[in-house]
């Protein structure tokens, strides 16, 4: 029996997850018209139709979605294996995919992971900076970041970091002619930014407890934006009062160009775990990523 050419399976399987003739022959390294080229032959010599495309998308048919099904994770099955055999090298090599967002990615994972890739020039670490929850599994990620409160329990979390703090912050021009909010209720009277969260959609309601009572605000405000970084902009600039995490305001409450709120409403919470399917065997090149990023406990 003749064999077959597995690589065009390949393409079905990567436009598939994918959703895009253009991501999927970006990741596969060919042209778009190659790949459509594949593809056309596939379903000419299955004679079925395996994806339906529209002019904003691309999605697997229900006969695709079986062959999907069927040999996608043989795939990722051969690609862990080849990884594995990097364990048999001099050093470890490979390419470790992580999704987290820019805070975590400038404080904690480029300063532990530096020093790693300078130690093993065969590895290699593709950062995807996205503040959405990403599907790890099926997006083919080897792990994500993510505050521990919110991963799922079917997977592996290690912590990466210390315990965080929120923190409300305003500068003192915006101060200057108003009273400072001396109870988390009270925001209810003053302008405030807010964020709206990738995920869901919805505005993100300001979290804040004192002596095991929690309080949860809705504040009100001119401006809403989806990421961190312009809320800060504006906080200096006057535009209302912030709320996020201590880390990414503190060079400025040091400096004085804001001025911290509530702290007494702040308590620590669990920081960030890196996250991983409990079920993937890990590469020789993932372990030392995951040992270098683990919170290294402090002897007494």
């Amino acid at each position: 029996m003749a064999r077959r050419n597995l690589n065009d399976l390949l393409a079905f399987v990567t436009i598939a997850r994918e959703g895009s003739f253009t991501r999927a022959a970006a990741q596969l390294g060919v042209t778009q018209s190659a790949l459509s080229q594949t593809m056309r032959a596939l379903e000419d010599r299955l004679a079925i139709r395996l994806l339906t495309r529209t002019t904003r998308s691309v999605s697997p048919t229900e006969a695709g979605e079986r062959l999907l099904k069927a040999i996608g994770h043989r795939f990722d099955d051969i690609e862990a294996e080849l990884e594995a055999l990097t364990v048999l090298r001099d050093k470890p090599a490979g390419t470790v995919r992580i999704t987290c967002g820019d805070l975590v990615l400038r404080t904690i994972l480029l300063p532990k992971l530096t020093p790693l890739l300078h130690a093993y020039p065969d590895i290699e670490i593709e950062f995807d900076v996205n503040y959405g929850f990403r599907d790890i599994v099926a997006d083919r990620f080897d792990a994500g970041v993510r505050l521990g409160e919110s991963i799922d329990q079917d997977m592996i979390a290690v912590p990466i970091g210390p315990p965080l703090r929120m923190a409300a912050v305003a500068s003192p021009d915006y101060l200057a002619s108003r009273q400072a909010p001396a109870k988390p209720e009270d925001l209810v009277s003053h302008r405030c930014i807010n964020l709206r969260l990738p995920t869901y959609g919805g505005l993100y309601v300001w979290e804040f407890e004192r002596r095991g009572r929690p309080l949860n605000v809705h504040v009100e405000g001119q401006l809403t934006f989806n990421t961190s970084p312009p809320i800060v902009e504006a906080a200096l600039d006057g535009m209302g009062i912030a709320f996020l995490p201590e880390d990414e305001v503190s060079p400025y409450l040091q400096q004085g160009r804001l001025v911290r709120l509530l702290e007494d409403w702040c308590p620590p919470f669990p920081g960030y775990y890196l996250y991983y399917p409990s079920r993937r065997q890990p590469s020789p090149a993932f372990s030392l990523v995951l040992e270098a990023l683990k919170l290294k406990q402090v002897r007494s």
